[in-house]
């Protein structure tokens, strides 16, 4: 049973989809007016491996993520850079889906729907909204009327008492301060489309609402994006949503934490609210220092001069980044460093020390193991058949991916200890013994694949130090080591060891040689 943290009962409830066997995930994409950085890869590489793991448990999945290609920050940029709010959006639309691809997470994306195309659903979605008397037009804008909604704040959690509203040049033509735009009214040199109340464009919070009923229904069956959406964002999205269509709009609410520097000692990666408190992931206040309360602690951003992904992945392969991403449960905040991601790639280096290590054994790749596509029950008897198990119970308690990835590493443990204890690099064994390696490692490529890792090797480059002429030179240094050791010269052995590792480098000698790796 998979039980799910949702945000609006702030409990764990089991997932139950609205349709049998079918499920719509819709996640907030990203305002495209620059370049994406690493926390915009936060939500779709976790909504990507909750996705993966539904599809797992026999799930047909659609994975929606919109794109935000009309807003004021696209307009500012734009004018900026001398070249219209089309072409800039497409632009870094191109660069978001180059990085989601290099993430392995744009081939699991059902549709990523832009704004400009909707333009047509969202002016009959606030006209119906003014026909049932939620909605009111005011000088060429349209605006939300928050007091028509009696449930407003039920998602945050918070009473319109407890909110300080909007004001600057639009207060005065709204009936309260925190009535929202649904429609703004076109200023001078803006892009703008037609509509019953004259030329603009839409608000934010309507396009979320329009486009994932278009796509995935009245009712869907879960909504994500960062903790910093709970309020306004969704909040707006549930009160726009269910005015018209008189219904839940989607069934669960799943908010991931935000990525933090991790220099920012004691600040989590929650949003200011607008009656200045903070949450954590689990939708609680946090009662925090005056200072705290005037930024959004140490959250990873544009605005902070975040600098661009495609930048780290010079420095960094996709899969490291990605098993770093995952290896802190999704409702927690992130803390972000390089030396984080270096640590992570450190331990990565260790399975795939492991991936050689099998293939030298049983001749065949880890790679290519033809492992099973869906949920099934096991022989408990196959080598990690309990680590399986505990893998399952951690992801089906709420994508809990920390402590999956825990457990992956507790299989490496164990089917590394199995080939030493049966001494399976010795030379010719039992068939048994590699037969009972390979359903071991078959376990392991099925519960990695879940989470979208190991799915291919890892691409060789010059900063990885796997470069041809790197290896010549590693090679070199390890022959001289090993004749050094031959001529019982261990001193100059111990150093050519010793210097490597200084320089990032492991040598492991085995029965058939000594391998090297970063």
């Amino acid at each position: 049973m998979i039980r799910i943290y949702n945000t609006l009962s702030k409990t764990k409830e089991e997932f139950k989809p609205v349709e049998e066997g079918k499920v719509g995930i819709y996640l907030c994409g990203p305002t495209v007016y620059k370049p994406s950085h690493i926390g915009h890869m936060v939500g779709p590489v976790i909504f990507d491996a909750v996705k993966r793991y539904l599809a797992y448990n026999g799930y047909d999945v659609k994975f929606v993520i919109n794109i935000t290609d009309v807003d004021d920050k696209i307009i500012a940029e734009a004018n900026a850079r001398k070249m219209t709010s089309a072409a800039l959006a497409d632009e870094m639309t191109a660069d978001y889906w180059a990085n989601l691809e290099a993430m392995n997470v744009k081939e699991s994306v059902y549709a990523f729907p832009k704004v400009s195309d909707y333009i047509p659903h969202i002016i009959d979605f606030i006209q119906n909204l003014i026909d049932k008397g939620f909605a009111y037009e005011s000088e060429g804008d349209v605006y939300y009327d928050v007091g028509k909604f009696s449930e407003y704040g039920k998602l945050s959690h918070r009473s319109v008492e407890q909110l300080t509203g909007e004001g600057g040049s639009t207060a005065a033509k709204k009936h309260t301060p925190f009535d929202f735009a649904l429609w703004k009214s076109a200023k001078p040199n803006e892009p703008f489309w037609e509509s019953p109340w004259g030329q603009g464009r839409p608000g934010w919070h309507i396009e979320c609402s329009v486009m994932s009923s278009e796509i995935l229904g009245e009712t869907f069956d879960i909504h994500g994006c960062g903790l910093d959406l709970v309020f306004p964002h969704h909040e707006n999205e549930v009160a726009q949503s269910e005015a018209r269509f008189g219904k839940p709009m989607c069934s669960f609410w799943m908010h991931n934490g935000l990525m933090q520097a991790s220099s920012e000692v004691g600040k989590l990666g929650g949003r200011k609210t607008t009656d200045g408190r903070r949450q954590t992931a689990e939708g609680e206040p946090l009662t925090v220092s005056a200072n705290l309360a005037s930024q959004e602690a140490g959250k990873i951003s544009k605005s902070k001069g975040a600098s661009a992904f495609s930048d780290m992945l010079k420095q960094f392969a996709p899969e490291t980044i990605r098993f770093f991403l995952l290896s802190t449960h999704y409702r927690r905040p992130i803390d972000f460093s390089i030396e984080r991601i270096e640590e992570v790639g450190k331990g990565l280096e260790t399975f795939y020390r492991f991936f050689k290590r099998f293939e030298k054994i049983t001749g065949q790749s880890f790679y290519q193991l033809d492992a099973p596509g869906g949920r099934k029950d096991l022989e408990q008897t196959t080598i990690g058949a309990d680590l399986r198990n505990k893998f399952l119970e951690f992801m089906d308690d709420d994508f809990n991916t920390g402590g999956a990835v825990g457990v992956l590493f507790d299989f490496l443990r164990t089917l590394n200890k199995f080939i030493d204890d049966a001494k399976l690099e010795d030379g010719d064994k039992s068939g048994s013994d590699k037969d009972a390696l390979m359903k071991g490692a078959l376990i392991l490529r099925e519960v990695s694949m879940t989470l979208g890792l190991f799915r291919e090797p890892p691409t060789v480059s010059a900063h990885d130090g796997d470069n041809e002429l790197v290896g010549k030179l590693l090679t070199l240094l390890i022959e001289l080591r090993q004749t050094a050791r031959k001529n019982k010269d261990f001193a100059t052995a111990d150093k050519i060891r010793n210097d490597l590792l200084s320089f990032g480098v492991t040598l492991t000698d085995r029965p058939d040689g000594t391998e090297w790796s970063f």
